[in-house]
Protein backbone atom coordinates (compact mmCIF):
# COMPACT_ATOMS: atom_id res chain seq x y z
CA UNK A 1 0.00 0.00 0.00
CA UNK A 2 1.07 3.68 -1.10
CA UNK A 3 1.44 6.07 2.39
CA UNK A 4 1.50 9.29 1.99
CA UNK A 5 3.82 11.52 2.89
CA UNK A 6 6.38 8.93 2.43
CA UNK A 7 8.69 8.59 5.83
CA UNK A 8 11.62 9.46 5.69
CA UNK A 9 14.86 8.82 7.73
CA UNK A 10 16.25 11.48 9.89
CA UNK A 11 19.22 11.64 8.50
CA UNK A 12 18.13 10.28 5.15
CA UNK A 13 19.80 7.69 3.32
CA UNK A 14 21.92 7.90 0.71
CA UNK A 15 20.48 7.38 -2.76
CA UNK A 16 23.37 4.43 -3.70
CA UNK A 17 22.01 2.81 -1.00
CA UNK A 18 18.31 3.47 -1.71
CA UNK A 19 17.78 3.58 -5.27
CA UNK A 20 17.82 1.12 -7.32
CA UNK A 21 20.59 0.17 -10.52
CA UNK A 22 20.40 -1.11 -14.07
CA UNK A 23 20.93 -4.16 -11.93
CA UNK A 24 17.82 -4.19 -9.70
CA UNK A 25 15.92 -3.46 -12.97
CA UNK A 26 14.38 -5.30 -15.83
CA UNK A 27 14.88 -4.27 -19.69
CA UNK A 28 12.26 -4.21 -22.44
CA UNK A 29 13.62 -7.73 -23.57
CA UNK A 30 12.45 -10.54 -20.39
CA UNK A 31 15.70 -12.23 -21.05
CA UNK A 32 17.85 -9.22 -19.25
CA UNK A 33 18.42 -8.80 -16.15
CA UNK A 34 19.23 -4.72 -16.88
CA UNK A 35 20.73 -2.05 -19.12
CA UNK A 36 24.60 -1.10 -19.20
CA UNK A 37 25.14 1.89 -16.91
CA UNK A 38 27.64 4.77 -17.49
CA UNK A 39 30.62 3.09 -17.14
CA UNK A 40 29.82 0.29 -19.48
CA UNK A 41 29.94 2.58 -22.23
CA UNK A 42 32.86 4.68 -21.03
CA UNK A 43 35.34 1.71 -20.87
CA UNK A 44 34.27 0.00 -24.26
CA UNK A 45 35.20 3.47 -26.34
CA UNK A 46 38.37 3.72 -24.43
CA UNK A 47 39.61 0.65 -25.54
CA UNK A 48 38.75 1.08 -28.84
CA UNK A 49 40.08 4.54 -28.71
CA UNK A 50 43.22 3.50 -27.47
CA UNK A 51 43.57 0.42 -30.21
CA UNK A 52 46.30 0.89 -33.08
CA UNK A 53 47.52 -2.21 -34.72
CA UNK A 54 50.59 -2.07 -36.86
CA UNK A 55 49.79 -4.92 -39.03
CA UNK A 56 45.66 -3.87 -39.59
CA UNK A 57 44.32 -0.68 -41.16
CA UNK A 58 41.84 0.87 -39.02
CA UNK A 59 39.54 -0.16 -42.60
CA UNK A 60 40.35 -3.94 -41.49
CA UNK A 61 39.40 -3.82 -38.11
CA UNK A 62 35.90 -4.03 -36.07
CA UNK A 63 35.67 -3.05 -32.61
CA UNK A 64 32.44 -2.43 -30.43
CA UNK A 65 30.88 -2.47 -27.28
CA UNK A 66 27.39 -3.75 -26.34
CA UNK A 67 26.63 -5.18 -29.54
CA UNK A 68 24.52 -8.57 -29.85
CA UNK A 69 26.51 -11.20 -31.00
CA UNK A 70 24.76 -13.96 -33.05
CA UNK A 71 26.67 -17.12 -33.03
CA UNK A 72 24.56 -20.24 -33.93
CA UNK A 73 22.81 -20.10 -37.56
CA UNK A 74 20.94 -23.05 -35.93
CA UNK A 75 19.59 -21.25 -33.34
CA UNK A 76 19.44 -17.19 -34.92
CA UNK A 77 18.05 -15.51 -32.21
CA UNK A 78 20.33 -16.72 -29.39
CA UNK A 79 23.09 -14.51 -29.21
CA UNK A 80 25.39 -12.77 -26.83
CA UNK A 81 26.50 -8.79 -25.84
CA UNK A 82 29.80 -8.64 -24.86
CA UNK A 83 30.96 -5.57 -23.29
CA UNK A 84 33.43 -4.84 -26.07
CA UNK A 85 35.01 -7.18 -28.84
CA UNK A 86 37.85 -7.00 -31.53
CA UNK A 87 37.50 -8.72 -34.61
CA UNK A 88 40.61 -8.52 -37.30
CA UNK A 89 40.11 -9.27 -40.97
CA UNK A 90 36.27 -7.87 -41.37
CA UNK A 91 36.00 -4.10 -43.17
CA UNK A 92 34.74 -1.54 -40.30
CA UNK A 93 31.81 -1.24 -42.33
CA UNK A 94 29.21 -3.84 -43.03
CA UNK A 95 29.31 -4.60 -46.84
CA UNK A 96 31.82 -1.59 -47.39
CA UNK A 97 29.06 0.86 -46.73
CA UNK A 98 27.17 0.68 -43.67
CA UNK A 99 27.30 0.98 -39.32
CA UNK A 100 26.48 -2.82 -38.45
CA UNK A 101 23.33 -3.15 -36.04
CA UNK A 102 24.71 -6.47 -34.92
CA UNK A 103 27.40 -8.59 -35.94
CA UNK A 104 26.82 -12.28 -37.14
CA UNK A 105 28.92 -14.44 -37.66
CA UNK A 106 27.20 -16.78 -40.34
CA UNK A 107 27.34 -13.56 -42.09
CA UNK A 108 30.86 -12.01 -41.60
CA UNK A 109 32.47 -15.61 -41.41
CA UNK A 110 35.08 -13.94 -38.62
CA UNK A 111 34.69 -14.90 -34.86
CA UNK A 112 36.09 -11.92 -32.50
CA UNK A 113 40.23 -12.27 -31.70
CA UNK A 114 39.60 -10.91 -28.33
CA UNK A 115 36.65 -10.69 -25.82
CA UNK A 116 35.96 -8.09 -22.79
CA UNK A 117 33.48 -8.74 -20.24
CA UNK A 118 33.34 -5.82 -17.58
CA UNK A 119 31.73 -8.26 -14.17
CA UNK A 120 28.60 -7.30 -13.16
CA UNK A 121 26.65 -8.30 -9.75
CA UNK A 122 24.28 -10.30 -11.57
CA UNK A 123 26.49 -11.81 -14.27
CA UNK A 124 29.88 -12.68 -12.43
CA UNK A 125 29.34 -15.88 -12.49
CA UNK A 126 28.47 -16.63 -15.77
CA UNK A 127 31.60 -14.47 -17.03
CA UNK A 128 33.97 -16.56 -15.44
CA UNK A 129 32.16 -19.85 -16.49
CA UNK A 130 30.80 -20.92 -13.29
CA UNK A 131 27.40 -21.65 -14.08
CA UNK A 132 25.58 -24.50 -16.01
CA UNK A 133 21.97 -23.14 -18.30
CA UNK A 134 19.13 -25.92 -18.36
CA UNK A 135 18.34 -27.89 -21.61
CA UNK A 136 17.36 -26.32 -23.92
CA UNK A 137 18.36 -22.99 -23.19
CA UNK A 138 21.10 -20.87 -24.78
CA UNK A 139 24.32 -21.74 -23.43
CA UNK A 140 26.65 -19.90 -20.80
CA UNK A 141 29.10 -16.43 -22.42
CA UNK A 142 31.78 -19.12 -21.55
CA UNK A 143 31.15 -21.80 -23.31
CA UNK A 144 30.13 -19.15 -26.43
CA UNK A 145 33.33 -17.91 -26.47
CA UNK A 146 35.30 -21.25 -25.77
CA UNK A 147 33.81 -23.99 -27.28
CA UNK A 148 31.54 -21.95 -30.05
CA UNK A 149 33.71 -19.14 -31.16
CA UNK A 150 37.07 -20.42 -30.27
CA UNK A 151 38.12 -16.53 -29.70
CA UNK A 152 41.62 -16.60 -28.68
CA UNK A 153 41.35 -14.24 -26.27
CA UNK A 154 39.02 -13.68 -23.50
CA UNK A 155 39.91 -10.53 -20.40
CA UNK A 156 37.40 -9.95 -17.44
CA UNK A 157 37.62 -7.31 -15.07
CA UNK A 158 36.42 -6.49 -12.15
CA UNK A 159 35.74 -2.60 -11.80
CA UNK A 160 35.19 -2.84 -8.31
CA UNK A 161 38.53 -4.64 -6.82
CA UNK A 162 40.50 -4.20 -10.18
CA UNK A 163 41.08 -7.87 -10.72
CA UNK A 164 42.13 -8.51 -14.21
CA UNK A 165 41.77 -11.73 -15.82
CA UNK A 166 42.98 -13.12 -19.05
CA UNK A 167 42.56 -16.27 -20.62
CA UNK A 168 43.75 -17.54 -23.69
CA UNK A 169 42.51 -20.71 -25.66
CA UNK A 170 45.35 -23.46 -25.52
CA UNK A 171 44.14 -26.77 -27.23
CA UNK A 172 39.65 -27.00 -26.57
CA UNK A 173 39.99 -24.92 -22.97
CA UNK A 174 40.87 -21.49 -21.69
CA UNK A 175 43.42 -21.42 -19.59
CA UNK A 176 44.40 -18.08 -17.41
CA UNK A 177 47.70 -16.00 -18.22
CA UNK A 178 49.78 -14.53 -15.51
CA UNK A 179 49.83 -10.86 -15.18
CA UNK A 180 53.03 -8.84 -14.55
CA UNK A 181 51.64 -5.39 -12.67
CA UNK A 182 48.41 -5.90 -13.77
CA UNK A 183 49.69 -6.07 -17.41
CA UNK A 184 49.68 -8.26 -20.20
CA UNK A 185 50.95 -8.36 -23.63
CA UNK A 186 49.49 -9.81 -26.60
CA UNK A 187 52.17 -10.99 -29.23
CA UNK A 188 49.18 -11.21 -32.02
CA UNK A 189 48.63 -7.90 -32.05
CA UNK A 190 51.65 -6.17 -31.10
CA UNK A 191 50.21 -3.89 -28.07
CA UNK A 192 50.04 -4.80 -23.88
CA UNK A 193 46.45 -4.87 -22.10
CA UNK A 194 46.79 -3.19 -19.00
CA UNK A 195 45.21 -1.41 -15.90
CA UNK A 196 45.88 2.58 -16.25
CA UNK A 197 45.22 4.90 -13.50
CA UNK A 198 44.02 8.00 -14.53
CA UNK A 199 41.09 10.36 -16.19
CA UNK A 200 38.85 10.01 -18.86
CA UNK A 201 35.35 11.01 -19.94
CA UNK A 202 35.60 13.76 -16.70
CA UNK A 203 35.96 10.08 -14.12
CA UNK A 204 39.25 9.84 -12.18
CA UNK A 205 39.94 5.92 -11.47
CA UNK A 206 41.07 2.58 -12.85
CA UNK A 207 40.38 1.92 -16.52
CA UNK A 208 41.45 -0.62 -18.72
CA UNK A 209 43.96 0.62 -21.54
CA UNK A 210 46.49 -0.57 -24.39
CA UNK A 211 50.11 0.28 -24.64
CA UNK A 212 52.91 -0.49 -26.73
CA UNK A 213 56.17 -1.71 -26.97
CA UNK A 214 58.02 0.89 -24.50
CA UNK A 215 55.51 0.12 -22.02
CA UNK A 216 53.87 3.83 -23.27
CA UNK A 217 49.93 3.84 -22.85
CA UNK A 218 48.65 4.85 -25.95
CA UNK A 219 46.59 8.07 -26.51
CA UNK A 220 43.24 8.76 -27.73
CA UNK A 221 42.66 11.17 -30.51
CA UNK A 222 41.65 13.77 -28.39
CA UNK A 223 44.95 13.22 -26.00
CA UNK A 224 47.15 13.11 -28.94
CA UNK A 225 45.92 16.65 -30.35
CA UNK A 226 46.22 18.10 -26.81
CA UNK A 227 50.12 16.88 -26.84
CA UNK A 228 50.67 18.14 -30.49
CA UNK A 229 49.28 21.41 -28.92
CA UNK A 230 51.42 21.37 -26.06
CA UNK A 231 54.42 20.84 -28.12
CA UNK A 232 53.52 23.47 -29.94
CA UNK A 233 53.10 26.30 -27.24
CA UNK A 234 56.64 24.55 -25.75
CA UNK A 235 58.04 25.53 -29.42
CA UNK A 236 56.63 28.59 -29.35
CA UNK A 237 58.17 29.23 -25.93
CA UNK A 238 61.46 28.02 -26.54
CA UNK A 239 61.40 30.57 -29.79
CA UNK A 240 60.55 33.72 -27.97
CA UNK A 241 63.13 33.01 -25.17
CA UNK A 242 65.89 32.95 -28.39
CA UNK A 243 64.35 35.85 -29.77
CA UNK A 244 64.62 37.76 -26.46
CA UNK A 245 68.22 36.37 -26.03
CA UNK A 246 69.43 37.48 -29.38
CA UNK A 247 68.41 41.35 -29.29
CA UNK A 248 69.57 41.30 -25.45
CA UNK A 249 73.16 41.09 -27.28
CA UNK A 250 72.30 43.58 -29.87
CA UNK A 251 71.44 40.95 -32.62
CA UNK A 252 68.22 41.63 -34.85
CA UNK A 253 66.58 38.17 -35.08
CA UNK A 254 65.33 38.84 -38.51
CA UNK A 255 68.58 39.30 -39.78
Amino acid sequence: MFIYPVPQRDPPLPPSETLPTMYDLPSEDPGEPGLPDEYHYLQPHLLSATLRLKNYSSEEVFSVGDMNLYYDVRHPLWYKRPDWFLVLGVPRLYEQRDLRLSYVIWQEGISPFMVVELLSPGTEREDLGETTPASETPPTKWFVYEQILRVPYYVVFNRYTDDFQVFQLTGSHYQPLTTTSSRIWIAELELGLGIWHGEYGGVTRSWLRWYDDGEAWLPTDGERAEQERQRAEQAEAANARLIEQLRARGIDPDE
